[in-house]
C-alpha cells in the first residue's frame, strides 16, 4: 500500500473511532437533548440553502459533463424546494417518538422474574449512497434521533451538496451540546474509502446500508465484512384487476408510473386482467402516452394498443426509472401474483380493485415488502408512512423490511430483575 493509500486508510480508521465514541454519547444523552439537535439542524439547513443550492449547481454542472443518466440528474438536482422539505423532514423526525429504551414486552416468570424486552440503538452505521444528496439530511436524522452514529458516503457526483448539507446538519448537533461526530462524511471522492468502510473500520462498524443502484448493492452485500442491511432495484407491479372501478385505476396507474419516475417506488410494470384489458388499455395507452410515457407490451397489450412497443423478457426484470413502463395481459389473479413472483424485486407492488376477497387474496399471497390495495405504489416513501424519513426501502426478511425509519434502526435487549432468584 502506497503512502496515499495509508493516509486514506488511517483517516477512515480515525472516522470509525470517532463514531464509536459519539455512539457511546448518544446513548447516554436524552431524548430532549437529539431532539434540540435536529431541530438546531432543521433551522441550519434552511440558513444555509444559499450554500447548499451553489454547491449542488456545481455537482449538476460537473454530472451533465460527464454525461451521468437523466434519472441520477433528476435524484441529484436541488430546489428551493426541496431544500425546504429536507429541512421539513428533518423536523417531522424531531417530532417523532424517542424510540430509545421503549419497552416492547414485559412479563413476569413463575420464579418471579421480571422481564423486559428494551430498544436500544444498533451502533455505528455506515451508510454507502449514489447521487441523491437529501439522503445527507434523512440519514442524519434518522440515526441522529434512534441515537446512532452515522458515517455517510456519498458518490462522487454529489459530494459539494452533501458537505454542505452535513455542515449544516452538523452545526445543528453543535448547537445542542452533543458530540459533532456522531455524524460524519467521507469527504473524499476516493472509491477506495468504500473498501475501508466494507471491512468495517476495525470493528467500528455494526451495520452498512447501501442506497443505490444494482451493482452497488451487490457489491456491498458480497464484499462487507459486516451486517448489511438493504434493497436491490425496485421492480414494481400495479395489477389492475378485473374488478377495477376504470376511473380509479387510469388515475392510480398514471401516478404510480409519472409522478416521479427516477424514485424507487415507481411502478415499472403494469399488468392488467384479461376481463378489463379491453376497456382499459387503449385509454391508458393513451394516457400514459400523453404525459411522455413510452410502453412496451406483450402480444396481447399491443393488440389493444398498437402503437406499443413489442416487450422483450428482459423488460419485465427492468427497472427503468425512466417514463418507460412494460404492459402484460394476465388471465386473473393467479397469474398476476406469478408473474410478480417471478420477475418481481420484492419491493413495492399493488392491486386496483373494488373486490375485497381478491384484494385480501392479493395481499397474502405477494410477498413484498409493501403491498397496497387502491393506491400509488409511490407512496413506498418512510415520510408518506409517517416515519419522518427513510434512510432506504428493505426487501430482505431479517431485522427490518419496508421503510426503515428510526423505530427500524434499532435492536433489542433482554432486561431481567430478580429478587435474589438462583436457577436450581
Amino acid at each position: 500500500m502506497d503512502d496515499a493509500g495509508l493516509g486514506l486508510r488511517s483517516t477512515m480508521l480515525d472516522l470509525g473511532r470517532k463514531a464509536r465514541q459519539a455512539a457511546s454519547g448518544l446513548r447516554a444523552a436524552s431524548a430532549e437533548g437529539r431532539t434540540l439537535a435536529l431541530s438546531a439542524a432543521a433551522r441550519h439547513l434552511r440558513s444555509a440553502q444559499e450554500a447548499i443550492l451553489a454547491a449542488n449547481a456545481l455537482d449538476c454542472e460537473t454530472a451533465l459533463e460527464t454525461g451521468l443518466p437523466p434519472a441520477q440528474i433528476d435524484r441529484l438536482a436541488l430546489t428551493p424546494a426541496r431544500v425546504e422539505a429536507m429541512a421539513a423532514g428533518v423536523e417531522a423526525v424531531a417530532q417523532l417518538p424517542d424510540p430509545v429504551g421503549r419497552e416492547m414486552a414485559r412479563w413476569t416468570r413463575p420464579n418471579g422474574l421480571d422481564i423486559a424486552r428494551v430498544a436500544t440503538p444498533i451502533g455505528v452505521i455506515g451508510l454507502i449512497y449514489e447521487a441523491r444528496p437529501g439522503v445527507t439530511a434523512d440519514a442524519a436524522a434518522l440515526c441522529l434521533r434512534s441515537a446512532n452514529a452515522v458515517i455517510l458516503r456519498c458518490g462522487s457526483a454529489c459530494l459539494m451538496s452533501a458537505l454542505a448539507i452535513h455542515a449544516a446538519f452538523e452545526a445543528g448537533i453543535v448547537e445542542a451540546g452533543l458530540d459533532p461526530f456522531a455524524v460524519q462524511l467521507v469527504a473524499t471522492p476516493d472509491r477506495d474509502a468504500v473498501g475501508h468502510l466494507l471491512e468495517g473500520l476495525g470493528g467500528a462498524l455494526d451495520l452498512l446500508i447501501p442506497r443505490g443502484g444494482r451493482d452497488l448493492v451487490q457489491r456491498v452485500a458480497a464484499e462487507a465484512r459486516v451486517p448489511v442491511l438493504g434493497h436491490l432495484e425496485g421492480v414494481n407491479h400495479t395489477y389492475v384487476h378485473a374488478a377495477a372501478d376504470p376511473d380509479k385505476a387510469r388515475a392510480i396507474v398514471v401516478n404510480a408510473k409519472m409522478r416521479r419516475v427516477s424514485v424507487c417506488g415507481a411502478t415499472e410494470t403494469l399488468l392488467i386482467d384479461a376481463a378489463a384489458a379491453g376497456a382499459l388499455v387503449a385509454p391508458l395507452a393513451k394516457e400514459l402516452a400523453a404525459a411522455g410515457c413510452a410502453l412496451r407490451g406483450d402480444g396481447r397489450a399491443r393488440a389493444l394498443a398498437p402503437g406499443m412497443e413489442a416487450a422483450a423478457e428482459e423488460d419485465w426484470r427492468t427497472e427503468y426509472l425512466a417514463p418507460i413502463l412494460a404492459v402484460r395481459v394476465v388471465d386473473g389473479l393467479e397469474e398476476a401474483v406469478a408473474h410478480i413472483a417471478a420477475y418481481g424485486s420484492g419491493h413495492t407492488d399493488a392491486i386496483v380493485t373494488e373486490d375485497p376477497h381478491a384484494a385480501e387474496r392479493f395481499l397474502r399471497d405477494v410477498d413484498s415488502a409493501i403491498v397496497l390495495v387502491n393506491a400509488s405504489t409511490q407512496f413506498a416513501d418512510g415520510g408518506e408512512f409517517g416515519f419522518g424519513g427513510e434512510i432506504g426501502i428493505a426487501t430482505g426478511r431479517l431485522h427490518a423490511r419496508g421503510p426503515v425509519g428510526a423505530e427500524q434502526l434499532m435492536t433489542y435487549k433482554y432486561v431481567v430483575r430478580g429478587t435474589g432468584q438462583t436457577r436450581p
